[in-house]
């Protein structure tokens, strides 16, 4: 009967654990909520950021357009986030992969890498420096930001686009940088 009383004493300080841990990872995040992105500390260099995702730029730059995810599969929306840039500044890998495309689409130039986990990172306009096939780490140039991205409120712009499988993501989120928070209506009103 005493093995049976530990065991439950036990299970109850893992359960504890468990509610603690849980607790603090929903309110954690919740602590960038009242801060702007102007506040948040830049990151001392590409490499060294602590999110899944590197910044595609250095210094980390302003961004100028969120993402806006579409309500569905063809909608409107803004499917990445616009970086102001230079033109002619290197785009780096955001993290390790290999490059699916490097080419043309629409006119524009663009830089597509797949990542572990069914993660895929997308950057134009650019100038591809490297092939499809190519193998990249985080922080490699992956070429040369173009001028021309529709839009784009200053002079040069650019688009940064993050997949998880067909599901498009914030990359801000993946850098550890909140995204802009839209409060909807859980109902129409009376």
């Amino acid at each position: 009967m005493r093995w049976l009383d530990v065991l439950r004493r036990a299970a109850a300080r893992t359960r504890l654990v468990v509610v603690a841990a849980l607790v603090l990872l929903s309110v954690l995040p919740g602590a960038w909520a009242g801060r702007a992105l102007a506040d948040v500390p830049p990151a001392p260099n590409v490499g060294a950021q602590a999110g899944r995702l590197a910044w595609p730029l250095t210094p980390r730059p302003k961004v100028t357009r969120f993402f806006e995810p579409p309500a569905t599969v063809y909608g409107p929306g803004h499917r990445g986030v616009d970086l102001e840039a230079a033109a002619g500044q290197q785009v780096l890998a955001a993290d390790m992969g290999v490059v699916i495309f490097a080419g043309e689409v629409g006119g524009h130039g663009v830089v597509a890498v797949d990542h572990d986990g069914g993660l895929r990172t997308t950057y134009l306009p650019v100038t591809p420096g490297v092939a499809t096939g190519d193998q990249v780490y985080r922080g490699q140039p992956l070429g040369t930001v173009a001028a021309g991205h529709p839009g784009c409120p200053t002079a040069t712009c650019l688009h940064w686009g993050a997949r998880k499988g067909e599901e498009y993501i914030d990359p801000l989120a993946l850098v550890g940088v909140p995204g802009r928070v839209r409060l909807k209506p859980w109902a129409d009103p009376p």
